[in-house]
C-alpha cells in the first residue's frame, strides 16, 4: 500500500472517531472542502456552514450518535471506502418533516457504508458520501 492510501486511511479513521467525539473544528480540518451527500436520502451538505449544521442537527435526536469501523479500503482512484455500524440513542426530539418523534430512549445500531473521496495527491477528503436505507434507524427503533 502506497504512503498515500495509508495517510488517506489514517484520515478516515481520524474523521470518524472526531465524529463520535463530537470535535467539530476537528473533523473540519480533515475537510479540503466540507462536503456530505447522503445517498438515501439525497441530501447534500455543501460548505462548512452546512456541514456544521448538518452534525447539530443529526445530534439533536440522537446526541450519542457513533459509529463503530468494520472495514476499510483504499482504492487506485482517491477514494477510500468503510462500512461501519452506525449507533445511537433516541433521546431527544426526532424531525420526520410535518411529524416530530419525542424521545423513546431507545438504542439502535444499523450497518452502513461511506465512500470518502480525496483531493488529487492529498490526504484530505473533499466529500464524504453515506450509504443508507432511510428507514434502518427508524426500523431498529421499532418506529415502523
Amino acid at each position: 500500500m502506497t504512503n498515500l492510501k495509508t495517510r488517506r486511511i489514517k484520515t478516515v479513521r481520524d474523521h470518524m472517531a472526531l465524529e463520535c467525539e463530537c470535535d467539530w473544528d476537528a473533523v473540519m480540518a480533515t475537510f479540503e472542502h466540507p462536503r456530505y451527500e447522503l445517498y438515501g436520502s439525497g441530501r447534500v451538505f455543501d460548505g462548512e456552514e452546512q456541514v456544521r449544521s448538518y452534525f447539530a442537527a443529526s445530534r439533536i435526536p440522537f446526541p450519542d450518535q457513533a459509529n463503530e469501523i468494520i472495514s476499510l479500503a483504499a482504492d487506485d482512484n482517491a477514494t477510500v471506502h468503510v462500512e461501519f455500524w452506525l449507533t445511537g440513542t433516541h433521546l431527544g426530539p426526532l424531525n420526520m418533516g410535518s411529524r416530530v418523534i419525542e424521545p423513546t430512549g431507545k438504542r439502535f445500531r444499523v450497518r452502513m457504508a461511506a465512500t470518502f473521496e480525496f483531493a488529487p495527491d492529498s490526504d484530505k477528503i473533499i466529500c464524504e458520501r453515506p450509504y443508507f436505507d432511510q428507514n434502518a434507524v427508524l426500523k431498529d427503533l421499532g418506529l415502523i
